[in-house]
């Protein structure tokens, strides 16, 4: 039986050259000349509208409000808010790729203070009095004038954020569900599709809103995409432009019932990852592309040669193209060639990059909504010379119905294909599904593996937890220079009042088992260094990763989308910004010119060095779904490669997405988890500036909690279906029985009871047993006072039970490690499992008078400050949880078991 289609049933474009879906089919239906303009720059969005906080708006990226734009047109074009949808089964999926305008900006700003340093070095220098005089003032008065210029804002750290904006789409429109942000090159898109039809079909969501977008944030992207060869050449082949695209999704079945308008339907999406060592790369193989094709047709039961118009979502690549219509010419077979027709919106649009996939999408469901395929842009001949599109599309005889297929060639060897079909009206009678019952066989861990501060592995992490040694202290000089960022008791925008934090060592090499070039290893940002050795750790714990290979898969790691080698080398770029900004501060006019001249000139070779060209590593080193292609190609895995952003919830997000993908059959395998270095300038100055850092320690439900401590870490854990480990004979570490997720879609920052009661019920719904049966609680523990009372009083809603055999154990692990941020929901199951494995309740690491303000007796629950056994019996498994919440309302929890065969 072929899975149930999912309807489009509102969308939403913003082009350069098409500001809504009607401009945007306008566009399409044409067929004078392309010219394809690239900036959304002049758009003008009233900001206000969306009744956001004048003291945040400063703080919001440009694409954060672009997307807002996008989703209020996609919901106003499904009749919302007079046709309200299900609040609280609505998830909100983002996809971007890049970093975003205030990343940068807050980037170069924090990086700004050693340019200033460099200034009053050179000023200092200087055989003037005059000049030398004037030193001591120019470091305080340029850095306070960046701050101005720059619009730095105590609201920047999550203001900037990726996740921020579904966050706030959700709280705009009320959304209650899901809320992440994914990227994955420019298969994007395509995999936020995917991941909104899985959640539909599994009846995790009954409505998904997907918007994606790309901006073209300054010069480095277009540098990076060059050394690939992606250059706008004088040919228009390739032309990276703005776009933002939107579609509101539910079960066909759903919308039918809804009354909804659908556009069309999506039948079937596929994702194939072709992995290939080296530099990312596009596929150019045919025979990929017809294995694809082939398997979403047989799963759609439809027929190849129904399909009249085939979207094309490529890089304009000679080579990839030709893959293409060879790979389908395959498909049809004995069908006439001539009988389709190949087109691309990225024709009229150029590039979108991140958000192609659902610009091609889009053009896909005009096309079948009015019947009429578009003509190809200015009378070009398509390649296949197929059928002019000014014929009359008429439906197939035997199904009445219209057929398109959208497929994708993406960066690192993706491949994606849809098939869509145009909607009829249902005839009277017409039978409504039922939303399908959730599939909640168990997932087995059969492999795991951590890397923190002060310990190389996961061994280590439980050693050090048992004995209470963390890594937990004042972060090294090489890390914070204090002359330039510390400033003990004071909340400034260009300091940290803490200088506390967990920060580890970088790997210098890649695993053994690689064969990964000096040049490209150094091109890669820390964090994929750190997720590479213990994804090594990972799979050499299971022991057979050879026999993943002929297995589809995903690689899934939450991460923040804009990693810190990204923003150094924005900041190169932006030399001009700093040296401009220093031109107008009063201790520097003041000067004569040729002094002006020389201070400058010492700056410049003190501070920025002449940076080495692109080559095409770089782009790979610095995406944040990187690591996860890297770790797919060179382990020659089959597994589709994603980032996923959360705030601090983003591994249990990530682990979502993977345990929903096995549970669907959509792959066999997947290695998830998260990874973050938080102990950062930028990190500590940002997170000083709203005051959520401790002053000396992070210490949970203490009633000395004041904060956090930043901490760099990294877990990742292998995933199977149950059944597939036993057959396989795996060893079974620990068994997810469920992972629920909400949003509060209240403050972007304080937590909220009521979303993490609803996380905590969704899991719950997945399991065949109550929460007076859990034992152990890993808690999110972010060691503020509010914050914690939250979390013990949510606890109390669920876990309260006077059947209770003995009071609930909780825990939590950032008292050793810090507040590892992406990392943290990893870092609380890697901490559960070991905890579980070892038959011993972890204690709580520096925790001295417990906040009385705590609801714990209403569980009732402990927190123990000693290690204790944790007992078990024949017929009732050890059981734990795990919690992870973060900025913007997103709430996750977790089920783990022990597994009785073991």
């Amino acid at each position: 039986m072929r899975n149930e289609p999912i309807a489009i049933v509102a969308m939403a474009g913003l082009y350069p050259a098409a500001r809504g879906i009607e401009q945007f089919w306008r566009l399409l239906a044409t067929d004078e000349p392309a010219t394809v303009p690239s900036s959304l720059d002049e758009l003008d969005i009233d900001v206000a509208a969306f009744r956001i906080p004048p003291v945040q708006r400063g703080s919001m990226s440009r694409m954060q409000i672009l997307m807002l734009e996008a989703a209020g047109q996609c919901l106003a074009d499904a009749g919302f808010p007079d046709r309200p949808l299900p609040s609280e089964r609505t998830d909100v999926v983002v996809g971007t790729c890049f970093g975003l305008d205030r990343q940068y900006t807050n980037a170069l700003r924090i990086e700004s203070a050693r340019y200033a340093r460099e200034l009053e070095r050179g000023a200092a220098a200087d055989q003037d009095d005059r000049v030398r005089r004037a030193a001591g003032r120019l470091t305080g008065e340029l850095r306070a004038r960046l701050a101005h210029r720059l619009g730095a804002s105590r609201h920047d750290r999550v203001g900037e954020m990726a996740s921020t904006i579904p966050a706030r789409i959700a709280a705009t429109f009320q959304l209650l569900g899901r809320t992440i942000a994914l990227e994955s090159a420019d298969a994007t898109s395509f995999v936020a599709m995917d991941a909104a039809i899985m959640n539909l079909r599994a009846g995790a969501s009954d409505a998904v809103l997907v918007v994606t977008g790309q901006r073209r944030e300054g010069s480095l992207i277009e540098e990076a995409l060059a050394a690939k060869g992606l250059s706008t050449g004088h040919d228009g082949s390739f032309t990276l432009s703005d776009g933002v695209g939107a579609l509101l999704l539910k079960r066909q079945s759903t919308a039918v019932a809804d009354g909804d308008r659908i556009y069309a339907s999506i039948l079937e999406c596929v994702l194939r990852h072709e992995p290939h060592r080296g530099a990312f790369c596009y596929s150019t193989t045919a025979e990929e592309r017809y294995l694809l094709a082939q398997q979403c047709h047989l799963a759609s039961e439809v027929d190849p040669a129904s399909v009249r118009y085939v979207e094309n979502v490529g890089p304009g690549i000679a080579a990839v193209g030709a893959a293409d219509v060879k790979g389908f010419g395959q498909l049809l077979g004995d069908a006439a060639p001539a009988s389709v027709v190949f087109g691309s919106a990225i024709d009229r649009l150029g590039h979108t990059f991140a958000n192609a996939g659902i610009a091609g999408v889009t053009t896909a469901a005009l096309a079948l909504h009015h019947r009429t395929i578009p003509p190809p842009s200015g009378g070009n001949a398509d390649p296949t010379g197929a059928i002019s599109s000014r014929e009359s599309w008429a439906a197939e005889p035997e199904s009445g119905s219209r057929y398109v297929a959208v497929c994708g060639s993406s960066l690192g060897g993706m491949l994606s294909y849809l098939l869509l079909e145009s909607h009829t009206t249902p005839r009277a009678g017409t039978v409504v599904r039922p939303s399908p019952a959730a599939n909640t066989e168990p997932i087995a861990i059969v492999g795991f593996g951590g890397a923190f501060a002060g310990s190389a592995d996961a061994a280590s992490f439980w050693n050090n937890s048992r004995s209470a040694r963390g890594g937990i202290g004042k972060v090294p000089e090489s890390v914070l220079d204090r002359d330039l960022y510390f400033a003990p008791g004071e909340i400034t925008l260009t300091h940290s009042y803490s200088e506390i934090g967990a920060a580890m060592r970088i790997p210098d090499r890649p695993p053994a088992a690689l064969r990964i070039p000096p040049r490209r290893y150094a091109a890669m940002d820390p964090t994929h260094r750190i997720a590479l050795s213990v994804a090594d750790e990972t799979l050499a714990r299971y022991g057979r990763a050879a026999a993943l290979r002929d297995r589809s898969g995903v690689v899934a790691i939450g991460s923040t989308l804009c990693l810190a080698t990204e923003r150094k080398r924005a900041g190169e770029r932006s030399f001009h910004e700093l040296e401009s900004a220093a031109a107008d501060v009063e201790a520097f006019t003041d000067l004569p010119a040729a002094a002006r001249t020389r201070i400058l000139e010492r700056a410049r070779r003190g501070y920025a060095p002449e940076a080495e060209p692109l080559v095409p590593a770089d782009l790979d080193g610095w995406l944040a779904s990187g690591v996860a292609g890297v770790i797919a190609s060179e382990y020659r895995l089959r597994a589709v490669p994603m980032a996923v952003e959360a705030a601090c919830a983003s591994a249990l997000a990530a682990i979502d997405l993977s345990v929903s993908a096995l549970r669907m059959g959509r792959v066999d395998f997947a290695l998830t988890g998260g990874v973050e270095l938080a102990c950062t300038p930028r990190d500590l100055v940002l997170c000083s500036a709203l005051g959520l850092l401790s002053h000396t320690r992070i210490t949970p439900f203490d009633t000395e909690a004041d904060g956090f401590s930043p901490g760099d870490g990294c877990a990742l854990f292998l995933l199977k279906r149950l059944s597939d480990a036993r057959r396989d004979g795996d060893e079974i570490f620990g068994l997810i029985r469920g992972v629920g997720a909400a949003n509060d879609a209240k403050s972007l920052i304080a937590p909220d009871v009521d979303g993490q009661v609803r996380a905590m019920r969704s899991a719950f719904a997945q399991v065949d047993y109550e929460p007076a049966a859990v034992d152990y609680l890993e808690a999110h523990g972010t060691g503020t006072r509010v914050g914690d009372r939250v979390e013990i009083a949510a606890a109390a809603s669920v876990y309260a039970a006077p059947q209770r055999a003995r009071p609930l154990v909780i825990g939590s692990v950032k008292a050793l490690v810090g507040h590892t941020f992406a990392a943290a929901g990893g870092a609380g199951l890697l901490h559960a499992l070991q905890a579980m494995r070892a038959g011993m309740f972890p204690h709580n690491a520096h925790l001295t008078t417990i906040n009385p303000e705590l609801p714990l007796r209403d569980i009732p629950a402990v927190l123990p400050r000693t290690s204790t056994p944790w007992p078990s019996k024949p017929d009732r498994p050890r059981r734990a949880s795990v919690s992870s919440f973060g900025t913007g309302g997103i709430n996750y929890h977790l089920l783990l078991q022990e597994d009785g065969q073991s």
